[in-house]
């Protein structure tokens, strides 16, 4: 393959990196070696954590971090994303191994790739940003909580077995073990997330709060021998490389199954993708091509699970460390999953000693500043139906499930919407519009004839608007000979307007009286005219402006009298 096929093929796969990499030199180099330094100590606890919390073993959320992570950075449609699992997906896994078992989750990711990737090829990735953001916050919220409660075995030490899924039952294997509780595993566990809350913003960017926690507990550990769960005892270490390759087991029985929490996947990674990508540019005064990103997530997702990896998706923290830490290209994003790969080649088999206090200390921590707990004190400052899509999302996402939260969310969000765009939407007589152009004495110097009534049409014409066209005629004691409708300032109108319209002017025609409209908008206009609605009423009833409409008005008035 010749040089200019190459640079087109990289042009058209990864055009973020080849576009980050132009006047390219040695302190950009260097500095984006430090922050994927940087960012891969960082996001080592983070991808064991995450990987554990979710059920799955923590060699999973390293895999991830390191497959997907070089993929979002090389693939992405941002310079400096760094992808991997995140806190967001810990809920949605551990349901879906619950249920389904983790060969099935791993289909599960695959469908949520092509999907993802089917997104960013047909160019859904702008709209992401139509979720109203207080269904985000209400979910991003739940999943806070959900974390928090998940991690109550670990930081208490209790003695059970795995956790259920299910909220309720959660709650009640949880109280019926807390006699169980161990004071070493609460200590440990309190220690640490104290050192983290409170851990030195002026130390963090050179050393990382979770490194330390993590270094210190795992220390004690080793040293102290203290009687606390560890990766080693449970799991029994960390692998010292990466799995093989390997095809996931499936039934295309379980397929059907498997489409609903697919799509939950899909939907919660675009989103917490694009936002962690509109996070760093704003940081660092760019845009990133939100279409490239997902198609990107979505290879990541495809990739992952064939070396048993768990879903993956933009991080905002990781993301935010990357750029604090003087990032400027993928080049670091890259750099932080070989970072990561070269930890466990050297180091796997040092963590057994890590202690389980230490990682969920850690996620506590992660789970409270994930949570978007200043929306709820200030409900009272937004409007009701926002406040309602934020509280109901936050509610169903704790106890019913994030798939739930969202549909429901959605279903309210749309509903006000509707309403409010609906309450927009006014058809009065133009005599008592506060326009000025629609004023009784401007009309009066028009010159509008008996049995002419004009209206003013205002906003979008649709099906949760249209019954207030029907009302027109029962507004007044008797129908007009002729009835103008101004739709100039008509923005929109859909198919069940233009139903109704129909109806208005078959209902005027039948008592052979006549229907004009005035100056109608693009969008109606073409809308009218391909479905054939300009010639029932006639073309010449259809005029650019209000003169026109009432010159025509006074020659239907004078056919009908010499009728």
């Amino acid at each position: 393959m010749n040089n200019s096929r190459l640079v087109k093929l990289s042009q058209h796969f990864c055009p973020r990196l080849i576009d980050a990499l132009r006047g390219y030199d040695r302190a950009r180099f260097t500095t984006d070696i430090i922050a994927g330094i940087t960012v891969g100590v960082i996001a080592l606890p983070l991808a064991i954590a995450f990987a554990i919390a979710s059920g799955a073993k923590p060699e999973a959320g390293i895999f991830t971090a390191i497959i997907a992570g070089f993929i979002i950075s090389g693939l992405g449609g941002s310079r400096v994303q760094i992808g991997g699992p995140t806190g967001a997906f810990i809920v949605i896994v551990y349901g879906i191994i619950a249920q389904y078992g983790y060969a099935n989750l791993l289909i599960c990711t695959i469908m949520a790739g092509f999907i993802l990737v089917a997104m960013g090829v047909t160019r859904i990735g702008s709209m992401i940003k139509f979720f109203p953001r207080p269904l985000i916050l209400g979910f991003t919220s739940g999943i806070a909580v959900l974390i928090i409660f998940s991690q109550l075995k670990d930081l208490l030490g209790l003695k059970t077995g795995a956790l259920p899924a299910e909220f309720f039952t959660k709650l009640a294997v949880l109280y019926h073990a807390l006699p169980s509780f161990d004071a070493a595993t609460i200590l440990l566990a309190l220690c640490s997330a104290l050192l983290i809350w409170f851990y030195p913003k002026t130390w963090a960017q050179k050393l990382p709060s979770p490194i330390v926690a993590l270094t210190l507990g795992t220390l004690s550990v080793a040293l102290f021998h203290l009687p606390v769960e560890t990766i080693g005892t449970r799991f029994g270490g960390i692998p010292q490389g990466l799995p093989d390759f390997a095809i996931p087991e499936f039934s295309l029985a379980a397929l059907r199954h498997l489409i609903a929490p697919a799509l939950t996947i899909a939907l919660l990674g675009a989103i917490e993708s694009l936002l962690s990508a509109a996070v760093a540019d704003g940081m660092i005064d760019d845009k990133h091509d939100p279409n490239q990103e997902l198609i990107a997530q979505g290879i990541a997702n495809i990739v992952t699970p064939f070396f048993g990896g768990v879903p993956a998706t933009g991080a905002i923290a990781r993301t935010a460390a990357n750029v604090r830490s003087g990032a400027t290209s993928p080049i670091s994003g890259m750099v932080h999953s070989l970072t990561l790969l070269l930890i466990i080649l050297l180091a796997a088999p040092l963590a057994k000693n890590i202690p389980l206090a230490t990682l969920s200390a850690i996620l506590l921590i992660v789970a409270i500043n994930m949570g978007e707990w200043e929306s709820f004190r200030t409900l009272r400052k937004y409007p009701a139906s926002d406040s309602a899509v934020l509280l109901v999302t936050f509610l169903l996402t704790v106890f019913f499930g994030l798939t739930v939260a969202v549909e429901v969310g959605m279903f309210i969000a749309i509903f006000f919407f509707i309403r409010r765009i609906t309450e927009l939407t006014h058809v009065s007589l133009a005599d008592e519009s506060p326009h000025i152009e629609d004023s009784e004495a401007t009309q009066a110097r028009k010159g509008v004839p008996a049995g002419v009534m004009i209206y003013r049409v205002f906003g979008a014409l649709f099906f949760g608007a249209a019954d207030k066209l029907e009302a027109i005629l029962s507004k007044t004691h008797t129908e007009p000979d002729v009835l103008i409708l101004k739709m100039h300032e008509v923005i929109s109108m859909d198919a069940s307007a233009l139903h109704t319209l129909e109806h208005l002017h078959g209902k005027l025609r039948d008592h052979n009286k006549h229907l004009i409209l005035c100056g109608p908008h693009t969008q109606p206009y073409f809308l009218m005219h391909q479905a054939g609605f300009f010639a029932k009423i006639g073309a010449e009833n259809v005029t650019a402006n209000l003169d026109d409409a009432l010159a025509r008005a006074k020659q239907l008035l004078g056919s009908m009298r010499k009728d």
